[in-house]
């Protein structure tokens, strides 16, 4: 458990960069089932099967896992080269429902980069039926940070310097 003394290495510790990295303490990701299937520079590939679970209340994929997996490609493709790099803003523009089931494929490639500023195009296709049908197309744009700027996932919170919350007044309350 954390915060009892121990320390563990973060995204953009020396220990700890790239997308492979990043992915080993993804959660969110793995609890959906994600894969990533090819890292190169500037590009991803990750794959997940719709589960019934992921389904909204039309029986059709909820958009926003098909929004989780195109932006984990995203997030994949921004930080191949080991720089630690956060999304700025993304969009998704939905073409065709998916439905459990399904297998998704995104694919994600670096469009522009400028300094520490990327746009990034991920195609998301259902390769249930082999014929690749385009469902979503995202675009993300991504910010590397400095890897000094970023602070330990499991750090303490500060101590606060106020009483303790049992001792404060509540709202409306006098002392």
């Amino acid at each position: 458990m954390m915060g009892t003394g121990e320390s563990r290495d973060h995204i953009g510790s020396p220990a700890v960069t790239g997308a492979a990295a990043m992915m080993a303490g993804d959660r969110a990701s793995a609890g959906a089932g994600l894969q990533v299937m090819d890292l190169g520079p500037g590009t991803a590939t990750v794959t997940m099967t719709v589960r019934q679970d992921m389904a909204n209340g039309h029986g059709i994929t909820h958009g926003g896992y098909v929004f989780l997996l195109a932006d984990t490609a995203f997030a994949c493709a921004c930080n191949g080269d080991g720089q630690v790099t956060v999304a700025g803003g993304a969009d998704i523009t939905f073409l065709a429902a998916t439905r459990p089931g399904d297998t998704l494929i995104a694919r994600a490639q670096l469009r522009a980069q400028r300094g520490r500023s990327g746009v990034y195009d991920v195609t998301v296709s259902r390769c249930t039926d082999g014929a690749g049908e385009v469902v979503a197309e995202f675009r993300g744009r991504s910010r590397t940070l400095p890897v000094t700027a970023l602070p330990a996932i499991d750090a303490e919170p500060a101590p606060d310097s106020a009483s303790p919350a049992g001792d404060r007044p509540t709202s409306g309350a006098r002392p």
